[in-house]
């Protein structure tokens, strides 16, 4: 793009944000697009940036030379979505590059219309693939029923703590525990960053402690204490030793 060329680019620009071009404007503008052609997808470009409304209503649209550069390629790429080289047999590999650019090229500018639509691929694997994937062990999509559908899903709702429904809060599988109390918004409480202990208990497969066991161990602690107590009263009531007066006993 030469000056004369920039400058009826922003020209083309002024018509959408009233903006006063100069030489000096259309000569930097050429020397930010001196690779980039004054074509219909570098209009094009411009109309696409000021139909785009601002983040910030209150902000002024002010397009530039980047912005061009950047939607004119993305106008030409958008043609090229559902494009595919078309082979020419016994074609070298210098035809073939030649060819690509020409096909991509006219494609790319509008000369050739794009493809209308996506290729879809057809037919399923050959009976000799499928049966190399069985000779490894592959067993396809099956039904598991029985013992071991069982075992399956007990293995998938084990498979981490949000896999199982916590006994302390009661949270559904997949679902966050939940911390105690609740308001309007969050009825069963704040989410807990971390689940309960009983919950990465069960997860990891660890009985929980009966309350037997509880009631045990609650007797063996104060049986402990006990002990203890008794033997800081047995220290304090060792009496004081005797001074004997030698002197006086003679």
């Amino acid at each position: 793009m030469n000056p004369t060329e920039a400058a009826e680019l922003l020209g083309h620009a002024a018509a959408f944000d009233n903006r006063n071009p100069s030489a000096a404007a259309a000569v930097a503008w050429a020397a930010a697009l001196d690779d980039v052609p004054l074509d219909g997808d570098a209009k094009a470009a411009v109309a696409m940036y000021y139909r785009t409304p601002p983040q910030n209503p209150n902000e002024r649209l002010w397009i530039l030379p980047h912005h061009i550069r950047t939607l004119r390629t993305k106008i030409r790429n958008a043609r090229l979505e559902n494009f595919q080289y078309e082979p020419v047999a016994g074609e070298t590999v210098p035809e073939y590059l030649a060819r690509l650019r020409g096909q991509t090229q006219a494609i790319a500018s509008g000369a050739v219309a794009p493809p209308s639509g996506r290729l879809a691929l057809e037919g399923g694997p050959s009976h000799e693939f499928m049966a190399e994937l069985e000779a490894r062990g592959w067993q396809g999509v099956r039904t598991v029923d029985g013992e071991d559908a069982e075992e399956l899903v007990d293995a998938v709702r084990r498979s981490g703590p949000l896999g199982i429904e916590c006994p302390a809060c009661h949270a559904a599988i997949g679902k966050p525990c939940k911390a105690p109390g609740g308001s309007d918004k969050q009825p069963l409480g704040k989410p807990r960053l971390k689940p309960h202990s009983a919950r990465l208990r069960a997860a990891e497969g660890t009985p929980e402690t009966t309350a037997e066991e509880i009631a045990a161990h609650e007797k063996a602690v104060k049986a402990q204490a006990a002990q203890f107590f008794a033997r800081q009263l047995a220290d304090e009531d060792i009496p004081d030793a005797v001074i004997v007066d030698e002197g006086a006993a003679s």
